[in-house]
C-alpha cells in the first residue's frame, strides 16, 4: 500500500468540499468500488496493485442522510449508502416493489450483500450490475448533492453516468409500478450478469431495460411497444435482440447475448405477473 490521507465526513456538504479541495480524492461507500470525483471506476483492491493510487479517501458511510427507505407518497426513496441486504430485506420495498427486493436479494454473494451499497452500484455503473436495471426499468430519479437526474438521462455508456465532478449521488427514487419482475442469466463464477431484463408496467406505460448484455444498460423499445398493447409473452415471442454492439467474451458470444435478452425478458415477465 502506500500513503493517503482518510476522511470521514458527517454531511454531503463536507464530503463535496472535500472532494472539490483535491482532484485526486476518491470517496468511498461500501468498500467494493472507489467512486471518483470525476466519472470512471476503479475496484478496491486496486489499492493494493497501485492501478489507482489517490491522495485521499473520503469515507462517506457516516453520512447518516444518505441511508434508509421511505415511502413518500407513491415513490420509494433509498438512501444512497443503503446497503443491498437492506433494501432486499425491507418490507417497505417488498410490500411497494417486490422485483427491486428480489433483485436486491440476488446481487452477488452474502459478502457482497451485507457491504455493497446501491449508490455505488448506481454510480458505477458496471455493465454487469443489477442496480441499472431498475433504475432504467422503473424510470427512477437520480438524487445528487446538487440536482435530479431522471434514469433516462443518466446512464451515457460503459462506467459512464450524467455526474458531475462536483456532485455526490445521495438517493433514488423509485416510483411504484403497478407490475414489475426482474430475470438474469448469471455467470456461474463470479455471478455477474451475463444479461438481464427488468420489466416494469408504470404509470406512463410499458419499461423494459436490459443490462449485461450490452457496454451500458439499454431500453429494448420493441418489447416495450410490444407489451404496451399485449402484457403477455406471446407479445414478444417474436421480438429477436440484435447482437450488434453486444458484449462478447470468453463467457458467451453477442449473438448468445443476444439470445439470452429475449429469453430473460420472458422470465422477467412471468415474474411481474
Amino acid at each position: 500500500m502506500y500513503d493517503f490521507s482518510y476522511h470521514k465526513p458527517s454531511s454531503v456538504a463536507d464530503a463535496v468540499k472535500l472532494l472539490a479541495a483535491d482532484p485526486d480524492a476518491k470517496a468511498i461507500s461500501g468498500g467494493h468500488t472507489l467512486l471518483p470525483a470525476l466519472n470512471g471506476h476503479t475496484l478496491l483492491p486496486a489499492l493494493k496493485h497501485r492501478l489507482n493510487k489517490p491522495t485521499s479517501l473520503v469515507d462517506l458511510s457516516g453520512i447518516a442522510e444518505m441511508k434508509g427507505i421511505k415511502r413518500e407518497g407513491n415513490a420509494i426513496i433509498i438512501g444512497a449508502l443503503t446497503r443491498h441486504v437492506d433494501v432486499a430485506n425491507s418490507d417497505v420495498v417488498k410490500g411497494a416493489i417486490p422485483a427491486l427486493a428480489y433483485l436486491a436479494s440476488h446481487i452477488g454473494d452474502n459478502q457482497v450483500r451485507n457491504r455493497g451499497t446501491i449508490g455505488g452500484s448506481v454510480f458505477n455503473n458496471d455493465p454487469a450490475a443489477d442496480y441499472p436495471s431498475a433504475v432504467l426499468g422503473l424510470g427512477a430519479t437520480i438524487h445528487t448533492s446538487k440536482r435530479k437526474i431522471a434514469a433516462d438521462d443518466f446512464f451515457l455508456g460503459m462506467f459512464t453516468t450524467a455526474m458531475e465532478a462536483d456532485e455526490i449521488l445521495v438517493a433514488v427514487e423509485f416510483p411504484i409500478p403497478e407490475k414489475a419482475g426482474y430475470a438474469k442469466m448469471k455467470n456461474p463464477a463470479s455471478r455477474y450478469v451475463m444479461a438481464g431484463a427488468f420489466i416494469a408496467k408504470t404509470a406512463s406505460g410499458v419499461r423494459v431495460a436490459i443490462n449485461g448484455a450490452g457496454p451500458c444498460v439499454f431500453r429494448q423499445t420493441a418489447m416495450e411497444a410490444a407489451l404496451g398493447g399485449n402484457w403477455s409473452a406471446t407479445a414478444i415471442a417474436g421480438i429477436k435482440q440484435d447482437a450488434d454492439g453486444l458484449n462478447s467474451d470468453i463467457h458467451g458470444s453477442a449473438e448468445y447475448r443476444a439470445h439470452l435478452v429475449g429469453v430473460m425478458a420472458k422470465r422477467a415477465l412471468a415474474a411481474a405477473g
